[in-house]
């Protein structure tokens, strides 16, 4: 049985006393809540008090990127072991926002995950096609090459370590989700991605959240799937009344 893992991505939102204030009323909602790993992802000034805040609190405190490399002159990068001495236990590493943007390439990503492993830091690896992509047929051929390449190399012992967050890029701060059944249909093809290329432990063991446009109301429909482990919540997570409700949501 896997156990769910739900997590916040609060991207580019809340400065230090919000995303504090936010924490504290979290842990207090969700503190009697077990069976579920929960996880926040703030921006990078807040990890630090809002990891203070969390101690002793059934709630993970993770980052939103990592760079490749321990330190060196990489002006406005931060490294895995400035995320762990943070406080994180968990990093996002391959949001679309990070493909789109910045251009991250599945190469990079492979050695970003990889060098994240190294460090000691989890990793929820996102995954996703556009609505383009989509609406072209072309969405098995994009799941299939960034979970062939993004995962490569990857030992089964360092896959217990890794969640993919299938994140529809066209559900993503829209308001619009996939429907269960879409959902449903994108996680099962990825779990027999993993089985393929990785073996069936592998497969059968690794979390496949769900992204995109995930509200307290469609929660607990999406996480019924029997492939949807957990979800990666955006803008709803932003609000500690809403992720909880979430939390929740995902106990079914």
């Amino acid at each position: 049985m896997r156990k769910p893992l739900v997590a916040g991505n609060w991207k580019m939102f809340k400065l230090i006393g919000e995303a504090v204030d936010t924490v504290n009323a979290l842990k207090s909602q969700v503190a009697d809540v077990t069976g579920i790993e929960i996880v926040v992802c703030p921006t990078f000034t807040a990890l630090h008090p809002v990891a203070q805040a969390l101690k002793g609190s059934n709630v993970a405190i993770g980052g939103q990127n990592i760079y490749p490399k321990e330190n060196g002159a990489y002006t406005g990068e931060i490294s895995p072991q400035m995320l762990l001495d943070a406080g994180c236990s968990w990093t996002i590493i391959g949001h679309s926002e990070r493909r789109q943007y910045f251009k991250e390439t599945d190469a990079f990503l492979n050695e970003k995950i990889k060098f994240a492993l190294g460090a000691g830091l989890k990793v929820m690896f996102c995954i996703g096609e556009t609505l383009e992509e989509r609406e072209g047929g072309k969405m098995n051929d994009v799941l299939c090459r960034q979970v062939t390449h993004g995962l490569q190399g990857l030992s089964a012992a360092q896959f217990e370590q890794v969640s993919v967050a299938y994140e529809p890029v066209w559900a993503i701060g829209t308001g619009v989700t996939a429907s269960p059944a879409q959902a449903e249909e994108a996680h099962a093809f990825v779990r027999s991605l993993l089985r393929d290329q990785f073996g069936a432990d592998v497969a059968e063991g690794v979390r496949i959240q769900y992204g995109g446009s995930v509200k307290p109301d469609n929660a607990a429909e999406l996480m019924a799937q029997p492939n949807v482990d957990g979800s990666l919540v955006g803008g709803a997570s932003l609000k500690a009344d809403s992720f909880a409700a979430i939390v929740k949501a995902s106990l079914c």
